[in-house]
């Protein structure tokens, strides 16, 4: 191990030097590159910057993982051997148990660097590494699995990676003193909704969903709906590559499937889980139409029924909530149609909420699978795979979150390396010099300070009242912060700026370089809005997922809901309280070409990367004070052939040792300091000089002992004493390791002995201990049987325990499935035999009991409003098509208000008192041509008026009857007595509030038996002596026109009946 130590320092110039640490121009990006594209084209993926690890992705296998390399590297001091993640693995693994305190290693880069790949690695070594028992295996295999159940419904194919992380992920790995793997627990930041209902050009939807439809067995996609077919589904084809070469989907939808019985999902979870996946593709694919009106209705009832079935909801209240949404006016609720778009909307919007609580509920299925029961203190090593820096040709809402979340990490990175370079200087006892590095301080104050930052501004945006627009957005950050240095827009830059600026864009200048935002979707993206009735729906659902995703219990606050980016802003100061507590190490992934080729280096690519990871920031904190550090005892082993006094035996202290060899090798006080226990060399020049005499030194001494001729006794002498010395030496080590050979394995036979003869013991005991257990279950069992064959006979002592735990179950059984509500009173639970009276009885007294609940939470005013209900009911049910869809409609004192009517008719009327007003259309008695008017009942009578103008008075003493049809129109013909040619006759009216206004009619005029429900044609009279009529038709579109025998014909869509 000691020749390995250093052995990268001899072939540097052919592969690089392994730790950019000791790299000479450390301030040059051009020799950072050189030194990494060397090393990248020997295979040697791997290159320190101190305890940092920087990764380059080789887009190839490698020999380097297997089980005989991680144990070559565990237990083994860090700078030992060549650099690998298994060095750092199992150097962060033994600092945790031999300092007892928490870790975390942060993972990042950019898309396709291999962040994913290098967190399974460290899993992986972990997984061989710690004790291995029954119960440890079993969460060592849970941790593992986690992850392919966590890429199949968090990751998805970019432009940029097949396998791309699109959610950041923390995960605490829990350790006993031991070292066992005991528990673990999974954090999830800012999964990418969008992605379920939108995908870019080449980019596929999240891997689940082409892994059920591609592996999903035949009886599992009958019993989903689903097609073998990806084509077949809208949330699927956007991107246009729904088969991949380099993806396996079926392969990957066997290794879930077994993943997730591992991790403990029951078949009832899983039956759910996938039930939620296939509804979200079903919801993809309903499409809406407008109407007449312009109002959406949905077009394809066979997508609606597959929703309606996988997700347990009546296809009315979710087609209801997909077409409407539900507005508070005052104390009332009214249901408000969308529009085309907006139902679009709500449909995607709805899914997104459904995938992403749907994730949230994965993720912490999980964390329970991986909790660990045992409450006594525990260490922990952190996991931190996160988003690095993106740059677009576009960049939108998504980099900037992910940007803001690097700004945030790279302070705390900063902040971390000077606070561990300080204080181990303070520990050995060194002088600290103070580090100049660029403080991102003011870029994060630009993003998140309170009231100022574009956070605020953004979040202000979405929260105001009136018309705000991605534009607007824009305009208040130019007014607020438009002198910020870091900040820029196309209004705010200079001619020369301003042409690489669009109108819609802000820039700013991130510690890593400019990244120039497009604004537009900022504000839709940011509020991320679910309709309250969507919410409603959702809880009604009678899948266990969904209804513990969407609970009752959420707070329903009229308040609008965090934002987005107030979410993610929290959560991360959230994940930085978390790691501000533990140790920090890295691990930098890189990706050397975009065209994912082995052995291509671009230089452009990788420079860019090393930017705005900030590997040059870091590495020159490293080096602001000295470049290598080692402890005494390991430097004065390797180098003391280089002084004629430590060699071949030192006599004293490590130090003193150490000070008499940097003596001799000539050393400047400025190139190093003496530690407590280290020393520490300023320049790599000076360890590579040291290095360099080393090997020639070495060389001297083998021609020494075996090459050089004998010129005198003495030299003679020397070197033979020499020869017999190291003779002596192997073979007393050899003796020893017999001995020690032969004393363990005497001590593993005893030790083996007495643990088969415990063995024994115990298994005598558990065997006694479930034969007793056995013969209990048996008497049970059996009391139960002849308990159940004389369960119809008069109570005995063969059947009392049986009817008494018949009558318990019943009772449990009963009091978990109560009904609800007056109206479930038919849900009742069918009693046993035995329980049938009970039951009877029991019955009666709970709905009693829940009429009396029901009436006295009856308000005055709901009073009033059922009994007009009621009245309604009485008229039209079973009578009128459309008045089933009339009765969650509540009715309403007026629909015009006082101020609404004229003055001068309020004159000519007020005596009477003004009951209830609604607008109506008046079709002419001659012609039928529409006219609107204002349909005003007062305690005496009705008017029709025009404007200032009365046209008509119906005393109510003359109101003969009043006619509709039995169809789903809303037209009315009041018929009114008039024996003078000069009255006016019947009016024919329509009206949008068919129902309130008749039912308001039949109340105030108390004509309820005036009301005729009538098919077919109804005749009405002109004027004495001349009659009209109305006919009423079903048809595919409602339409009314005049007919050419000269009736009015009044054409309407027939309703289904709910």
């Amino acid at each position: 191990m000691l020749r390995n130590m250093e052995a990268s320092l001899t072939a540097r110039d052919r592969v690089g030097i392994q730790d950019f640490v000791l790299l000479d121009a450390y301030t040059s990006e051009t020799a950072f590159l050189d030194n990494l594209k060397k090393r990248f084209h020997e295979n040697l993926i791997y290159t320190y910057i101190g305890t940092l690890l920087v990764s380059v992705n080789p887009y190839k296998e490698l020999d380097n993982y297997s089980k005989k390399q991680m144990d070559t590297y565990m237990g083994v001091n860090f700078f030992e051997l060549p650099p690998h993640i298994y060095a750092l693995a199992d150097n962060v693994f033994r600092t945790m148990l031999s300092e007892f305190n928490n870790h975390f290693i942060l993972i990042s880069g950019e898309s396709g660097a291999g962040k994913t790949e290098a967190s399974k690695k460290i899993l992986q070594y972990y997984a061989v590494s710690c004790p291995s028992t029954r119960l440890l295996n079993n969460i060592r295999d849970r941790l593992l699995l986690s992850n392919p159940v966590l890429e199949a419904f968090g990751n998805a194919k970019t432009l940029k990676n097949d396998n791309s992380s699109r959610f950041g992920k923390y995960m605490d790995i829990q350790f006993d003193h031991q070292g066992g793997a005991v528990g673990g627990h999974i954090l999830s930041y800012l999964l990418e909704k969008s992605r379920v209902v939108h995908q870019n050009h080449g980019e596929r939807n999240f891997h689940i969903f082409y892994q059920l439809v591609d592996g999903g067995e035949d009886d599992l996609l009958r019993w989903l709906g689903l097609q073998r077919n990806c084509q077949h589904y809208s949330y699927l084809v956007q991107g246009d590559c729904a088969k991949v070469s380099s993806i396996n989907d079926k392969s990957d939808w066997r290794t879930v499937r077994k993943a997730l019985s591992v991790i403990e999902f029951t078949e009832s979870d899983i039956e759910h889980l996938f039930g939620i996946i296939a509804s979200v593709l079903h919801l993809g694919n309903i499409k809406f139409e407008a109407d007449v009106r312009g109002y959406a209705t949905l077009d394809n009832n066979q997508e609606m029924h597959w929703v309606s079935k996988l997700l347990g909801i009546p296809a009315q209240v979710l087609q209801q909530g997909l077409t409407h949404r539900k507005i508070e006016a005052k104390t009332e609720e009214v249901l408000s149609p969308f529009s085309v778009d907006h139902a679009v909307y709500a449909r995607d919007a709805l899914a997104k909420a459904i995938y992403g609580r749907t994730f949230n509920w994965l993720v912490n299925k999980v964390n329970e699978s991986l909790a660990n029961k045992d409450s006594s203190r525990k260490t922990v090593i952190g996991l931190l795979d996160i988003y690095g820096f993106e740059v677009f040709n576009v960049n939108s809402f998504e980099q900037f979150c992910i940007n803001y979340c690097n700004e945030k990490l790279q302070q705390l990175f900063i902040r971390l390396t000077l606070k561990s370079e300080q204080e181990e200087y303070e520990m050995e006892g060194i002088e600290w010099e103070p580090v100049p590095y660029f403080n991102n301080k003011i870029i994060c104050d630009l993003v998140e300070e309170k009231y100022r930052g574009i956070i605020s501004l953004l979040d202000e945006e979405c929260l105001r009242p009136g018309e705000a627009t991605d534009l607007t957005f824009l305009e208040k950050m130019e007014e607020k912060i438009g002198g910020h240095p870091h900040f820029v827009t196309h209004k705010l830059a200079d001619q020369k700026t301003r042409k690489t600026l669009d109108r819609g864009d802000f820039r700013l200048l991130h510690y890593a370089g400019e990244v120039t935002y497009c604004v537009v979707g900022f504000l839709d993206k940011n509020n991320d809005l679910l309709y309250r009735n969507g919410k409603e729906v959702m809880r009604q659902s009678k899948n266990a997922i969904i209804r513990h995703c969407f609970p009752s219990t959420e707070p329903d606050s009229k308040r609008r809901p965090e934002t987005v980016v107030t979410q993610f802003k929290s959560s991360l100061v959230g994940l930085t309280e978390i790691l501000m507590s533990k140790e920090p190490w890295y691990v930098r992934c890189i990706k050397p070409n975009e065209a994912k080729q082995p052995g291509r280096f671009d230089d452009v690519l990788v420079r860019h990367q090393v930017k705005y990871l900030g590997l040059m920031e870091h590495l020159r904190v490293r080096r602001a004070g000295f470049a290598y550090r080692r402890k005494y005892e390991i430097f004065l082993q390797r180098y003391k052939p280089l002084c004629p006094d430590t060699w071949p035996n030192w006599k004293g202290t490590a130090a003193e040792g150490v000070r008499c060899l940097i003596k001799h090798l000539g050393y400047k006080s400025n190139e190093y300091k003496m530690g407590r226990t280290k020393i520490f060399i300023r320049h790599p020049r000076t360890l590579f000089a040291t290095e360099d005499a080393f090997q020639v030194c070495k060389h001297k001494l083998g021609e020494m002992l075996f090459c050089k001729p004998i010129c005198n006794a003495e030299d003679s002498t020397r070197n033979l004493f020499r020869v017999k010395l190291l003779t002596v030496t192997v073979a007393a080590t050899r003796i020893q390791a017999k001995y020690k050979g032969y004393r363990v394995k005497g001590d593993y036979l005893k030790q083996k002995e007495a643990a088969t003869r415990i063995e024994t013991c115990w298994r005598g005991l558990m065997a006694r201990k479930e034969r007793e257990k056995r013969s209990w279950a048996v008497k049970v069992i059996k009391k139960f049987i002849k308990g159940f064959m004389t369960r119809n006979q008069p109570a005995c002592s063969e059947n009392t325990e049986y009817l008494a735990y018949v009558r318990q179950n019943y009772l449990t059984r009963l009091k978990e499935n109560l009904p609800k509500t007056v109206l479930e009173k038919d849900s009742w639970l069918t009693p046993p035999p035995i329980m049938q009276e009970v039951s009877k009885l029991l019955k009666q007294i709970y709905i009693r009991l829940m009429v009396k609940k029901y009436v006295r939470g009856i308000t005055p005013q709901r009073k009033a409003q059922l009994l007009l209900k009621l009245q309604t009911s009485s008229m039209f049910k079973g009578k009128k098509e459309n008045y089933p869809f009339s009765v969650c409609r509540p009715f309403l004192d007026t629909r015009i208000s006082i101020e609404d009517i004229n003055i001068k008719v309020l004159q000519m009327i007020l005596h009477e008192q003004v009951k209830y007003s609604v607008p109506v259309v008046k079709y002419d008695r001659n012609g039928f041509r529409p006219r609107l008017r204002q349909l005003i009942f007062s305690l005496e009578a009705a008017y029709l008026v025009e404007e200032a103008k009365i046209k008509q008075r119906i005393d109510y003493s003359f109101l003969k009857g009043v006619s509709v049809s039995n169809l789903s129109d809303n037209f009315l013909i009041l018929h009114v007595t008039c024996d003078d040619t000069k009255k006016k006759g019947d009016l024919v009216l329509q009206c949008d509030y068919l129902f309130e206004a008749l039912t308001k009619l039949c109340v105030i005029a108390n004509k309820q038996n005036c009301f005729k429900v009538v098919q077919g044609s109804i005749r009405f009279d002109i004027q004495p002596g001349r009659e009209g009529f109305v006919d009423f038709k079903s048809g595919q579109e409602s339409i009314v026109y005049r007919a050419k025998n000269g009736h009015l014909t009044v054409e309407s869509t027939r309703t289904k009946s709910r």
